[in-house]
């Protein structure tokens, strides 16, 4: 026997661009929405990994956010700022740019009556495009927005790498198109004192390939889906509890 329409229950989606006009306005209506924008970028990351890996990961720290809280997921920018990795191969965009990019975003959101969001960066180099976009949105909004930017690699306990043992178990967790033959060690950083750790990494801001060599921070050789999957759990487990929190602090 069918069930009749009003006894099907439609599950809202959290991936906003799978919704449908009508549903998606009459949710927004209902319930104070909450909007997450992942970052990304398309940069080398060595041998052995693809050069969509930051936006990769980071869609799916974002997606598995939104799923556990409920949040309006948009599409993941996937060009950043990787000017750093010239001559290796990297599609890249001013500060300016994916500053003012973020903002338009942001305030289209609030144009749809979306007031929070959450912006979370997975390349270190947009860094700067988001320091302090959360007061200047504050100001343009006129207050009627709150936007929370974060970096998800503040969220585990691990040194994040480039194209390392980190981000290689990220990836191995979550996608099938690496290539671990071709996995080579980097730049380890074990041996080197505070003061030469700041000064190769103050280079590697400028060009990375001159303070890695072969654009890989750290040693993929040993890393291991397993531990790509306990990482993304601690990310998703911290980064969500620090977002419910923010939410906690805004209601009060």
């Amino acid at each position: 026997m069918e069930k009749s329409s009003h006894q099907i229950k439609v599950k809202l989606m959290t991936d906003i661009k799978t919704q449908f006009d009508p549903i998606l306005r009459q949710s927004i209506k209902k319930k104070k929405q909450i909007a997450v924008i992942p970052i990304g970028s398309v940069e080398q990351h060595g041998p052995h990994l693809p050069i969509s890996t930051d936006s990769d990961i980071v869609s799916e720290v974002a997606k598995k956010i939104s799923e556990k809280n409920g949040y309006l997921l948009l599409p993941t920018i996937t060009t950043g700022v990787s000017f750093e990795h010239a001559p290796f191969f990297n599609l890249s965009i001013k500060n300016s740019t994916l500053r003012n990019v973020l903002t338009d975003l942001c305030m289209s959101l609030l144009d749809n009556n979306i007031k929070i969001i959450f912006i979370i960066n997975g390349h270190h180099g947009n860094q700067k495009a988001i320091s302090n976009i959360d007061v200047k949105l504050k100001k343009i909004s006129k207050n009627k927005l709150k936007v929370f930017p974060f970096s998800y690699w503040h969220f585990m306990k691990r040194e994040f790498d480039h194209a390392g043992f980190v981000e290689t178990s990220l990836m191995m967790a979550i996608s099938k198109n690496l290539k671990m033959k071709s996995a080579k060690k980097g730049l380890i950083t074990d041996n080197m004192t505070l003061q030469e750790i700041k000064k190769i990494s103050k280079l590697a801001n400028k060009s990375f390939p001159k303070a890695t060599k072969n654009g890989i921070w750290g040693d993929p050789t040993k890393a291991t889906k397993k531990e790509g999957n306990v990482i993304l759990s601690e990310i998703v487990k911290n980064l969500s509890k620090k977002c419910q929190t923010c939410l906690t602090r805004h209601s009060s």
